[in-house]
Formats: C-alpha cells, structure tokens, sequence
C-alpha cells in the first residue's frame, strides 16, 4: 500500500477511535492497581481485547499478550508494549475520573500507555487486510517495582516464537507539549540498582558518647565518603549517582544514641560493567569504613534495572518516520536521563526504541510532573499516541523484511 493512503487510514482511524481511547483511559485511571496486582485491570483489557476480536492469552502473572496477524501473508513480527500498573500516591485532582482506590494513582501516565496501546491494537485490526506479518501487542504488569514485569512477560514468552523483528514503547513526557514526541538514539536510560544499608554500633546516652558507638555519626561517614566512588573513581565521562533517600535510626533521642541506623538509596550507571564494579567498591568502603569506626555494616543491593539502550538504527528509523507522520517539528531530540525503566530488558534481547509521548498544555495549567498527586494529561495526546506506534508497527513490518 502507498505510504500516503496508509499514514491517511491510520490518521482517519486514530481520530474515529479517540472517544473510545478516552474512555478506556478515564476508566483505567479511576481504577489504578498498584504492581502485580492489576486483576481487574487485566480483566477489563482481555475484555476489550476479546470485543475486538484480537487472540490474546495471561502472561506475567496479571499481564496480556495479544497478536494480530495480517492478511496478506507471512511475515516479521513487531512487538508493541505498555505498562499497566500504578504508583501508591493519593490523588489530589477533582476531575470526573479522579482515582476511586484510596491511596493508589496513575502518577506516572500508565494509564495513558495502555489505553493508547489499546487504541493501536482497534486500529491494526481495522487495517489487518493491508499488511503481512503480525503485530504483537504486550500490555505489561510491575513496571515500577522489582523485578519488573518485563522479566516475567520475558519469562512467559513474550519475545519468543517467533522472536519479534523490534520492539516499541513510548512513556507519558510532561515537559513535552501534546501533539509532539521526542527519541534518543543510543543510551538513553540508566541502571537502577536499590541499596539498603544498615550500620550497627552500640547505643548509649548523648552526653557520654565516648561510652558508645555512634551508629550516626558512621552513618553520615559513610555517605559523604561514598560520594567519592562518583566523583573520584567513575570516569568523568561516564554518568553515574549514589543518592541516600531515606535514613531512620532504631530508637535515639535527643539525647538517646542508638543501636543502629538503616539506610535506603539508589545507584545508577549507564554502562553494565562499572556497575558491577561499583557495587563491589561500595561493599568494600561501607564494611571497611564502619569498621575501622567501630562499628559493622550489612549492605543488601536489590539488582534492579539494566540501562536502556535504543537500537540507534531502528531509532533514527522511527524518528523519520515519527516526522513523516506527525510533521518536521513535531518529532523532537530527548537528553540523556539518570531515571530507569525497566523497557530496559527488551532493549538487551532485540532492537528497541522506547520513546516519549507529549502530554503537558502548559495553558491549561496540565503541566506537573509524573510521580506527583495532581500530575494528569492533554487527553488529546492519546490520538498521537494510538496512531504513530500504529504507524511505526505498520511501517516498520515493511521495513523489517
């Protein structure tokens, strides 16, 4: 088919389906699970998916893999993915379709992923007749909590039988104006890997520290020492943050030294073995330090997410394409980010783009960011989103040949 009658049917059908797009993203986002526990979340896709009439099947315990398969013949696969879960914030905006689960939101747009992602599946059906080839849609649980969804639909197949020729995703951008989108070749995202730390000494009373070991004063060594392992021992042209979140010490007063002190923070990197090197140093100075102290450090690494790296090929590809469809100044540059995704294991095992969605009208006052309780989109950037991965998995079942 000529690109110009298929960019026109995807753009007509984008623009037909856009209520239905809405809905599905008003009902998701009144009814947010947080990871691994999207049941009902699961059971209203397969529903969708079964009106539809799109083949699908459980996958990542409460995730869905579906398939449509073209008419035209065989071909290559692409895989499309979302994520469904949400984030545990209470949500402070009065709209209509305003979280109705205490505690628990779409704060980080999975809601607008997955019914974009819903909206691209009702679009590849209508257009099954024109293309070869199968598009495989990945509708994902657990984006935000260890180990990931994507392991588990990884687990289950989803990059499996046949291997899917590339894999697209796209995450809701704030910053970004709805109607716009935005890629990076190459890396893009860092490793997320989580740290809990506990120093333990000997408590006491405040005014006879010399009695004691200071669980505190080691603990405030240490994260000032640490920050040494960035800023002397990475190289300065490699990326890469230690940051301590959280602190609480086990007991203490005023006048009270405690027992002990427990640390939470992150590391991150862009480059897989000076992660692991730095995971061995920061075991190292942490025990060495506490104990040269007087005190003793237990230091668990919960392994999170490896960095995402966006196939340049297939990302340089899309972005053409992504100005193809949605015009020349419509398709923008992305900054490297130290936030993680864990997109990021796709992107190890096949070429992959995970690419940014505008949502943010800065008249509207739709400006704040994800994570927070009164983050919410320019819904008309699901028609953006529903038609170009259309467009790029239509597109690239021809390229992929």
């Amino acid at each position: 088919m000529p690109h110009p009658d298929l960019q026109q049917r995807i753009a007509d059908a984008a623009t037909a389906h856009q209520a239905a797009v809405v809905a599905d993203r008003r009902h998701l986002h009144a009814h947010p699970e947080l990871s691994f526990q999207e049941v009902s979340t699961q059971r209203y896709l397969a529903s969708r998916l079964t009106d539809l009439g799109i083949a699908h099947r459980s996958a990542g315990g409460t995730g869905l893999i579906a398939e449509i398969q073209g008419e035209q013949g065989s071909g290559p696969t692409i895989a499309l993915r979302a994520d469904t879960d949400a984030l545990p914030i209470q949500e402070a905006n009065e709209v209509e379709y305003r979280s109705q689960n205490p505690g628990v939101m779409h704060a980080c747009g999975h809601d607008v992923h997955t019914a974009s992602l819903l909206g691209t599946a009702r679009i590849v059906q209508g257009l099954r007749q024109h293309f070869a080839g199968t598009v495989r849609f990945l509708f994902q649980p657990g984006e935000e909590l260890l180990p990931g969804g994507a392991t588990l639909m990884i687990r289950d197949g989803a990059l499996e039988n046949p291997r899917p020729a590339a894999i697209f995703g796209q995450h809701v951008h704030p910053p970004l104006p709805a109607g716009t989108v935005g890629f990076r070749p190459g890396i893009y995202m860092a490793s997320t890997d989580e740290l809990y730390l506990t120093v333990r000494g000997r408590g006491g009373h405040g005014a006879m520290p010399h009695q004691a070991v200071d669980p505190v004063v080691i603990s405030a060594y240490i994260i000032t020492a640490v920050q040494q392992l960035i800023s002397r021992q990475t190289d300065p042209t490699l990326p890469a943050v230690l940051t301590f979140g959280r602190i609480e010490s086990e007991g203490g007063a005023t006048n009270i030294i405690p027992n002990a002190v427990h640390l939470q923070g992150t590391l991150r990197t862009l480059d897989e073995a000076w992660r692991a090197e730095l995971k061995l140093r920061l075991r190292q100075l942490v025990s060495s330090l506490a104990i040269a102290m007087g005190g003793q450090a237990e230091l668990r690494i919960a392994d999170g997410y490896p960095f995402l790296r966006n196939d340049p090929g297939l990302t340089n590809w899309a972005w053409d394409e992504a100005r193809r469809y949605l015009g020349e100044d419509r398709a923008v540059e992305l900054p490297i980010r130290m936030t993680g995704e864990d997109f990021a294991f796709y992107t190890h095992h096949l070429p992959a783009c995970f690419y940014r969605l505008g949502v943010g009208n800065a008249g509207r006052g739709i400006n704040s960011p994800v994570h927070t309780d009164t983050f919410d989109v320019d819904e008309s950037c699901l028609e953006t989103g529903t038609g170009l991965m259309a467009w790029l998995a239509l597109r690239s079942l021809v390229h992929s040949r």
